[in-house]
């Protein structure tokens, strides 16, 4: 093992890059070239839609009656002139550009990345300033959570994220998509 290793170094050493010593210098660089490496495909990804949850307390019927409340509230201030907003019928990560607002199911249990009962809206680009506003200004008690859909997943809901109210854990652990473009289901197909 101890030979390997130092094979290694001599190789490092002799490209001229480093040297011996300079042990610091070289463990930054392999570091931040694989960092690099891993993180890149979303350093600039585009961003195609957006989704609004709200969270809340499953076990409180006071809480969960609220919520059901203000979901309905939602659904008929940003119905559209056809008068019913539709449920999405895409996978809950694509990031679907050219989508209307629509609404998933609730999730009266913890499910997904989330520790809580939680439903949430897609929104596309030109529509989040007025329904954010809106759910930000009409919550409550609860507690919201926004973030962007571009096909990498994890930094949509862990960097790119928004919360408004308390900030619940998100389990990363379940994202399948992290490239730009992803869609969640089928990860080699590719939003345009």
């Amino acid at each position: 093992m101890l030979t390997v290793f130092l094979a290694a170094v001599l190789v490092v050493c002799s490209s001229g890059h480093y040297h011996i010593h300079d042990w610091k210098a070289m463990q930054k660089h392999f570091t931040d070239e694989v960092e690099d490496r891993k993180n890149k495909p979303c350093d600039d990804a585009k961003i195609y839609s957006y989704h609004i949850h709200v969270l809340f307390w499953q076990k409180n019927k006071n809480r969960t009656d609220s919520a059901i409340a203000l979901r309905n509230d939602f659904i008929e201030n940003f119905k559209p002139e056809s008068g019913k907003m539709k449920n999405c019928t895409i996978t809950a990560g694509a990031p679907a550009p050219g989508l209307d607002i629509c609404m998933f199911g609730v999730d009266s249990q913890p499910a997904g990345p989330f520790t809580t009962a939680q439903y949430s809206f897609f929104i596309p680009p030109d529509r989040l300033q007025e329904t954010s506003m809106w759910m930000l200004q009409n919550k409550g008690v609860h507690d919201v959570f926004i973030h962007p859909n571009s096909g990498c997943e994890t930094n949509d809901h862990t960097k790119w994220n928004t919360f408004s109210g308390a900030k619940w854990p998100i389990d990363d652990t379940v994202f399948t998509c992290n490239h730009p473009g992803c869609k969640p289901g089928n990860p080699r197909v590719i939003e345009s």
